[in-house]
């Protein structure tokens, strides 16, 4: 028998169960063969094959992640996905404190993926996207084989729409968290050792970051990496989109010079412009929009806003912050990192004052550097802040 299970939304708790009954039959005096039972309904969860699970994967939140049968060795995520499975990157990162990501997708076979320009690509019902993080000894070799395995996360599009599943590694085994949980570790990075509690989200958490409100007001979860910009790179030395295109995955793909570029804060191949963008729309995009969780601050963050307008912070004043011990008054004062609440929040650790909100312990120094180069450089004339 399987139980469902359902996170608390914030501030709504739901619960699900299913149960059963038996019958008995009275004895009789004259001794007879008795009717075989029939062995209990095998759960959806045990019935893979050592193949893709799909029947699982579209109707049952199941304990153990490796019943879905995604992986070829179940003990090892970060490589060897069964077939349909594709390893995936992204040109810029979320942050989430140093960790290595394993990124892959699994598209039912016949099922197609549909490009949209500068929004997240359409997916087909059946769709799984599996992202497992891991933590390194050393943030400066980071290999499967000197990391630390922490969760896999699932997003699975069902027919319902898409679910997020949330899964701790322990032991060996990736069990379903749905309270999500914390992790201790110690890590070296460039000499100074960081030792932290990484945390796990909760379902409710991820669908804090996933949630979008669509124009019915019906708030739905999607897919935040799967961007074309973000897609947009090499891989093996092919781009990524080409590729998926090439292998049928892919509709609608328009010439890849027309569609933009982002890069990781090193990446010196793109502009800096490029590179903060970028960073801050994979970092804080998601929410900052109109239709997302942060939208009534009025910041808007996604990679195609006008950056030299108010609504990206440009001597915005956010409301229900104080401006933290510093006092700071504005998101963004072009040409002044330093007066900018935008970058003092990247540093602050305090639940009420980081941002991100979710997902971080630690401050990411390369990404606060690169957002402030970008500030710095921007011209004073955008705006009058003082």
């Amino acid at each position: 028998m399987t139980f469902n299970k359902l996170c608390p939304l914030l501030l709504t708790v739901f619960l699900a169960a299913c149960g059963g009954g038996g019958e008995s039959t009275a004895a009789t005096p004259t001794p007879v063969t008795p009717t075989p039972t029939p062995p209990p309904t095998s759960s959806v969860c045990d019935a893979g094959n050592g193949d893709v699970n799909w029947q699982a994967l579209a109707k049952a939140d199941c304990d153990d992640l490796a019943q879905y049968g995604l992986f070829v060795n179940e003990l090892d995520p970060t490589n060897n996905p069964n077939s349909p499975g594709i390893f995936y990157t992204l040109s810029t990162e979320l942050f989430s404190n140093y960790a290595s990501k394993y990124r892959f997708i699994f598209i039912p076979a016949g099922q197609t993926i549909s490009y949209i320009d500068q929004q997240t690509l359409t997916f087909p019902t059946g769709t799984v996207l599996v992202k497992t993080f891991a933590l390194p000894a050393d943030t400066q070799v980071k290999e499967p084989q000197n990391e630390t395995l922490i969760e896999t996360r699932l997003l699975i599009k069902r027919d319902a729409g898409w679910t997020t599943l949330p899964y701790r590694w322990q032991a060996g085994k990736a069990t379903l968290a749905i309270a999500g949980g914390r992790q201790s570790h110690t890590m070296n990075h460039q000499g100074d050792s960081l030792t932290f509690d990484y945390p796990i989200p909760s379902r409710a958490e991820c669908k804090v970051c996933h949630q979008q409100t669509d124009s019915t007001g019906q708030s739905t979860i999607v897919p935040i990496g799967l961007k074309p910009w973000l897609l947009n790179t090499s891989l093996n030395g092919d781009n990524q989109l080409l590729t998926w295109q090439a292998q049928g995955l892919l509709t609608n793909l328009p010439a890849i010079n027309t569609i933009a570029l982002s890069g990781s804060p090193d990446n010196q191949q793109v502009s800096l412009q490029a590179r903060a963008k970028g960073y801050l729309a994979i970092n804080c995009g998601h929410c900052h929009s109109d239709s997302g969780y942060a939208s009534v601050s009025g910041l808007r963050l996604g990679y195609f806003v006008d950056h030299t307008g108010f609504s990206y912070g440009i001597c915005k004043q956010p409301p229900g912050w104080d401006g933290g011990p510093r006092g700071l008054d504005y998101d963004i004062v072009p040409g002044s990192a330093e007066h900018s609440i935008l970058v003092y929040r990247q540093q602050l650790s305090e639940p009420k004052d980081r941002m991100p909100p979710l997902g971080r312990a630690l401050t990411h120094t390369e990404g606060v550097e690169l957002v402030s180069q970008w500030i710095n450089g921007l011209s004073p004339t955008l705006g009058n802040c003082y």
